[in-house]
């Protein structure tokens, strides 16, 4: 009986494990997350497979879907024509704002930025161009229920 209680533990833990892994394997990740009403979304990419979740409004989503070659080398090419790497965050503190946070793992964009405590002013423009890119990959590749 221990036995039996102990493999039944032992995948429990792995299942449990394994289910995570989706959010820490990725290559490129777009998050919002905060708010008054709180909401979370995230788009997580390893090579030519997404994941996309979104939690809030009284809704709860997830879909994986593959990307294309084309829309993952525009979305590089809007990377680097915005200089993501150079996008300068602001200090001031904000609190129970969406904020969006963009990790890049690999490649000549590498890096992490988030505008949780806004972006300056001079990079603003930059950083609205890269956000929108995300958002064209979600408005055309998820089909929202």
């Amino acid at each position: 009986m221990k036995r039996i209680i102990g493999i039944l533990f032992a995948i429990i833990v792995l299942v449990s494990c394994n289910s995570q892994k989706v959010y820490s394997d990725f290559d490129i990740s777009y998050s919002r997350s905060g708010g008054y009403a709180p909401v979370y979304e995230n788009l997580l990419i390893k090579e030519n497979n997404a994941h996309y979740s979104f939690e809030g409004q009284g809704k709860k989503f997830k879909q994986d879907f593959k990307i294309p070659d084309e829309d993952l080398k525009k979305l590089d090419h809007i990377l680097s024509q915005n200089n993501f790497r150079r996008i300068q965050e602001d200090r001031k503190k904000i609190y129970d704002n969406v904020s969006t946070s963009i990790n890049i793992k690999k490649g000549p964009n590498e890096g992490s930025k988030t505008d949780a405590s806004l972006i300056m002013p001079n990079f603003k423009t930059n950083w609205d161009n890269i956000m929108n890119a995300f958002q064209e990959i979600i408005n055309n590749n998820v089909k929202k229920q």
